[in-house]
This record gives C-alpha cells, structure tokens and sequence, in this order.
C-alpha cells in the first residue's frame, strides 16, 4: 500500500457546510490523484459542544459526496491517554505552564497584543512564582495549561540546529538556515490543555497525524499560522514532518468565510433544495 495518507478532521459541533465540502473533496482528490489514504477523524475533544447527531449528519454528507475512508474511525475523545503522555513529555521539557486568567482578563489586558486571529494572550502567568502557582492550585483556582512559546521555540532551535522549517506544497521549505521564520510566538502562548482537563486542539492534532501516518496535511488558510506551533510540538515530541497544503477559504456571497457561526447554508440544506455532489463541486469550483 502506497505510504502516502492524507486526512479531513471536521469536529461534530455543527452541520457541514461548502467550505469543509471543499476541504474535504481537496484532500479526496489528492489521495486519488497519489493513490493515497485517506482516513476520516473526528474531533470531538470538546464533549460540551460535539454532538452524535451532527457526527452522524457529517458522515452522512460526506458520503453523500463520494467519498470513502478507512474503518474504524478515530476518534480523539477514546484517546485522551494518549495525549497525556504529549503533554506529560512537554511538562518535562519545562514549556508548559498553568494560567489561571479568564477570558475577560486577557480581552481587558491593556498589554494584551493582537495577532493573526485577534487578541492573543499577554503571558500574564507566564513568570508567576512557582509559590503563587502552588498556592492558587492548592486553593481549587481553575487553570489551564499554556505552552512557553518562546521557551519552546529555543529548545526545538536548539535541537535542529536552527533549521526548523515547513514543507507547503508548491512553494517548498517556509524557513531558512541560520533564522527562524518558522515562528509560533505570533500566536502567543496557546493552551494546550483546557480548564476543564481537556486537552487542546494544537496538542491533540499534531499526535493524531503522527499516530495515523499523515504525510500530507490538506487544510484551510486560516489555520497557516497556527502550522509553525505544530512544527514545534511535533520537534518538541519526536514525532515525523508532514508536507502541508493550506487551501483557500470558500467565501459567501458578502465575500465573508462561511462558518457555523455565521449561520452559512449547510450541506444538508443544499441536499434538501435538490442540489447534487456535482452541483456541490462547481460551487465551490473543483469542477
């Protein structure tokens, strides 16, 4: 079997909609085009959001589609193991560290810069002594746990030997000998563990590629900025590079992306209104 494996990784929280049907059908065509896998995975790690209903839906419309995957489906709910021995090796590395600020803290922080997805965290927790941690844990004070970025960053800089960089597909390694372009600290600090003891997308995603032998990550453009974290984790962890592939958005007809939030039109409405799979891929122009 060809060693080439691609995936689409929609989180049950919602109907799909044409944007993830482009995701989707992008990384189904390259499979077939590679003779590649192709593996469906759900991320359903947000147990107050994920839905069996919307689950069901989206394999519905997926199939609906044309595509296949392989049996039995991941799930990143049933790995929660898994993913403590990530967040246990990177508490070794001494990268993560517990927060213990709201989001109305971080939104009200004077300091608190913006990056690529709007305001970032300002590092409030970052210096705390390990007293105050031990005392604020001790008293019940909720807390996540956030990545050090720039601690991390040293670290995997250190064990590249300054050559850590990114495969984007069509436009080759995205980093240079001798600097670091390939940067997670425009992002902040992110949580890799939630306050409720959940582990995190960043953490959960870049050990789910590697245990299902990824080598090709087909994803929307909205998520580029979050790649070099991932390249770090995936140093930080030991774990193999992928090649990725960040695809355009599919916008509606205000030029906004469409999104759940949005209340865009689903699949599933487009299936009721008499639409084909084939009138799904002119939309979105795979066709």
């Amino acid at each position: 079997m060809n060693s080439l494996a691609t995936r689409f990784a929609p989180s049950p929280n919602g109907h799909l909609h044409p944007g993830h049907a482009f995701s989707a059908l992008t990384a189904w065509d390259w499979a077939k085009a590679n003779n590649a896998r192709f593996i469906l995975r759900i991320e359903d790690t947000d147990r107050t959001r994920s839905r069996p209903e919307f689950e069901q839906s989206q394999l519905e419309d997926l199939a609906w589609l044309g595509l296949e995957w392989e049996t039995p489906v991941r799930r990143q709910s049933e790995h929660m193991a898994d993913y403590q021995k990530g967040l246990d090796r990177l508490t070794q590395l001494g990268v993560i560290y517990p927060c213990f600020c709201t989001r109305k803290d971080i939104t009200e922080a004077a300091i608190a810069p913006h990056g690529p997805e709007g305001v970032i965290y300002p590092g409030t927790c970052r210096h705390l002594s390990q007293h105050i941690r031990a005392t604020k844990i001790a008293e019940g004070t909720a807390h996540a746990l956030r990545i050090d970025a720039t601690r991390a960053l040293a670290i995997a800089e250190r064990l590249t030997g300054n050559r850590l960089t990114f495969t984007e597909e069509g436009s080759g390694p995205q980093g240079e000998t001798g600097r670091l372009p390939v940067d997670p600290t425009p992002m902040g600090d992110a949580v890799i563990a939630r306050k409720d003891g959940v582990i995190a997308y960043h953490l959960a995603v870049v050990m789910d590629d590697a245990a299902q032998g990824i080598t090709h990550i087909i994803r929307g453009q909205d998520l580029f900025f979050a790649t070099p974290l991932h390249r770090v984790l995936q140093v930080l962890l030991d774990l193999p590079e992928p090649t990725y592939q960040h695809h355009s958005l599919i916008t509606d007809d205000t030029g906004e992306r469409m999104a759940k939030r949005r209340g865009s039109k689903t699949l599933r409405d487009l299936r009721a209104e008499g639409m084909t799979p084939d009138d799904i891929r002119r939309m979105v122009g795979l066709d």
